[in-house]
């Protein structure tokens, strides 16, 4: 039986070394016309540049020898930006709500005065309610767990509530 003897070959072998006579790919892209495109592309960006910069110089020029320096806003009166706007001063916005916040708790004074509706100070209804047992504990002898009940939502657990199943 004949055992032939073969080195291994891989595709990349074939391309290991250039045969003779060979040259380079005719079909490759030539390095001139990509050169003169490059220099073509830069000296049309330094040519756009600088006569944008000449055209902004005049139209500054323009402006400051015009009556009106903007000629769409003539005859305009001056207009807010469109609601919301941001706040220019927010720590002072939030340091005088909370000075006539405090103050209207801290005081008496008229909701309405048509219907008789009054506040008080904070530390004032404070002791009125526990003065009075507005505060009322539920009873001991009250079942704290009813079955198929539990605490509702709406009261933040005061009262409690069937279970919806």
């Amino acid at each position: 039986m004949a055992h032939e003897h073969t080195d291994h070959v891989s595709a990349d072998d074939e391309y290991g070394s250039t045969p003779p006579g060979a040259t380079y790919e005719h079909t490759d892209a030539h390095a001139g016309p990509i050169v003169r495109f490059i220099v073509w592309l830069a000296v049309s960006a330094i040519v756009i540049h600088i006569g944008m910069g000449f055209m902004y110089e005049f139209l500054i020029q323009r402006s400051m020898v015009a009556e009106h320096p903007y000629p769409l806003a003539v005859d305009q009166p001056l207009r807010l930006p469109p609601a919301p706007r941001l706040q220019q001063f927010p720590a002072n916005d939030i340091y005088r709500f909370r000075t006539d916040e405090a103050a209207l708790l801290e005081r008496y004074g008229w909701l309405n005065k048509e219907a008789g509706v009054v506040h008080i100070p904070i530390e004032e209804a404070m002791r009125l309610t526990v003065e009075r047992g507005l505060l009322q504990s539920r009873s001991p002898e009250a079942p704290q767990d009813l079955p198929g009940q539990m605490a509702s939502d709406a009261s933040a657990g005061r009262t409690m509530e069937r279970r919806r199943q």
